[in-house]
């Protein structure tokens, strides 16, 4: 074997190595340098994470240009460097994108349209990394002789092939358009509090074909978008993430109603969550043995509204039990009393 072609390769790729580190470690350096310098930008630190699939591509693109022969190898390494060069630009979108919403985020007060902007960031960047992706894998697949040679009878059948496929995708194209109606249409945001089939929850995810609502106990309920385009369900969150919240209790018709307002007053004044907007309390209905009494309050979201609606509650019936016992709702357990039986006419009146 000639000593000349065992060499060459193995300083090809010592060399390609050997630059491609080089560049790696000058590339991180102005990358640190820049994010020290801009620190009212998390851009530069992102794009740090871009590090990886620029190695691949500046060592993949080093191979191609001191390979002599097109053989094997030089397929396989164009084949590497596409998929790099894939995964490069999505690293650099996300970077750019997510800086991008990281910088509105924190110069913006309307937290419903910091929701709204984050949910279409998401099912945008999305797209742009399906239709990447699909790129790249087109590309790969044309480096392959055989799929140049059918290219030409596959644009032929494409009109009946894309009839066949779109009667078969019905669903899926259905929560795809359903998807980009979510993102564009602002109907439900990722953050919003939902109730969704009598489950109240967050909008945890939102992707192009499914939907996740995390509950109140942990559980995630995914379902497709579709379900919310053509189903009726509540978006606490909608119009502004304030809430108003209601508890109700059933009492004696003698229950202290004028102290049990002050009480209230005082019961949301040691609750942190209470946003001071409103507390209110009425009597809203009566029945032959109990009366219902209702309390008016409100917080900054739903998950604090439901934390004041418990422990109001809580606290008000442990205050009646322990003040006003006899508030609380009796139920009779002894016999009713017997009318007196009639009594008899005296003879000859």
């Amino acid at each position: 074997m000639d000593t000349d072609s065992f060499l060459r390769p193995i300083a090809a790729v010592a060399g390609t190595l050997a630059v491609t580190l080089l560049a790696g470690w000058l590339l991180d350096l102005l990358l640190r340098r820049a994010d020290a310098r801009h620190s009212e930008t998390p851009l530069w630190g992102l794009l740090r994470r871009c590090r990886p699939p620029f190695l691949v591509v500046l060592a993949a693109s080093l191979l191609q240009a001191v390979r002599r022969r097109a053989d094997g190898p030089g397929h396989v390494l164009t084949l590497i460097l596409i998929a790099a060069a894939a995964w490069l630009l999505i690293r650099i979108t996300t970077a750019v994108v997510d800086s991008t919403y990281a910088r509105y985020a924190a110069d913006a007060s309307d937290q419903a349209r910091v929701r709204r902007v984050r949910t279409q960031v998401t099912l945008i960047q999305r797209v742009v990394t399906a239709v990447v992706i699909v790129v790249a894998l087109g590309a790969m697949l044309l480096t392959f002789p055989e799929m140049r040679t059918v290219g030409t009878s596959m644009l032929a059948s494409a009109g009946v092939l894309g009839i066949v496929a779109g009667i078969a995708a019905q669903a899926a194209l259905g929560n795809l358009f359903a998807g980009l109606q979510i993102a564009f249409g602002d109907t439900v945001r990722i953050g919003d509090t939902v109730v969704v089939d009598k489950e109240w929850g967050t909008v945890e995810e939102i992707t192009l074909t499914f939907l996740t609502v995390r509950t109140w106990d942990e559980r995630r309920i995914t379902m497709p978008v579709s379900y919310f385009t053509s189903k009726p369900y509540e978006n606490w969150s909608r119009g502004g993430a304030q809430m108003t919240g209601t508890v109700f209790w059933h009492l004696d018709h003698s229950a202290p109603v004028e102290l049990m307002r002050e009480q209230l007053q005082r019961i949301l004044k040691d609750i942190p969550e209470w946003d001071g907007r409103t507390g209110s309390l009425a009597v809203t209905d009566t029945t032959p043995h109990t009366i219902l009494v209702r309390a008016v309050v409100t917080a900054k979201d739903g998950d604090a509204v439901w934390t004041v609606r418990c422990a109001v509650r809580e606290r008000m019936i442990t205050w009646l039990r322990t003040h006003h016992p006899y508030a609380l709702p009796h139920i009779a357990t002894t016999e009713a009393p017997l009318p007196p039986p009639p009594q008899s006419s005296p003879s000859g009146a």
